[in-house]
């Protein structure tokens, strides 16, 4: 498939059938440490956070929306086949988990990551810390979620976020 296809990526829910190719897409990006590797259980745990972008059958995107509190969710794992990069798969993934956010009431999305520029045109603006209360902070601490560790720039996880910015988008 060329990434000048005129046929249309549709964005749609992920399914329990998809974890395979969401799995492998996301490991295209984790060599070079861009996205952490996700165990295939934990993607089948948060299968129903996922959407992904579909062409022709295949799938050529993935990512998720994670809500860590009443007002607060996370983009995750968003990934767009390399070759396909820069012709709006990801925009419309991340669209779709916006709005899916507001659906659900989110107020501030929040996302962890090494393209900022793209994030940037989507209104994200970069910030130095966890942007939630210490009341929050102390709620969240009992989470077991690892992206939340990381949100919460716990020293055990910086390992895994070396280089990234922290964005945050107020819907």
């Amino acid at each position: 498939m060329s990434p000048l296809s005129d046929h249309a990526v549709v964005v749609r829910p992920a399914r329990t059938g998809d974890v395979s190719a969401i799995r492998e897409l996301i490991g295209s990006y984790t060599d070079d440490g861009r996205l952490l590797a996700k165990a295939q259980v934990t993607l089948f745990e948060s299968v129903q956070e996922f959407v992904i972008a579909e062409q022709d059958g295949q799938i050529v995107g993935c990512g998720a929306l994670h809500v860590m509190w009443e007002d607060l969710a996370e983009v995750r794992s968003l990934a767009v086949r390399p070759d396909l990069q820069g012709h709006g798969v990801g925009s419309a993934m991340l669209t779709t988990l916006l709005d899916h956010a507001r659906a659900l009431g989110v107020r501030r999305v929040f996302c962890l990551t090494f393209e900022m520029d793209f994030f940037a045109r989507h209104g994200f603006a970069e910030i130095e810390s966890a942007p939630v209360s210490h009341e929050v902070f102390a709620q969240l601490l009992q989470s077991y979620d690892e992206g939340v560790a990381e949100f919460l720039d716990l020293e055990r996880v910086k390992p895994n976020t070396l280089g990234n910015h922290r964005m945050l988008l107020s819907l």
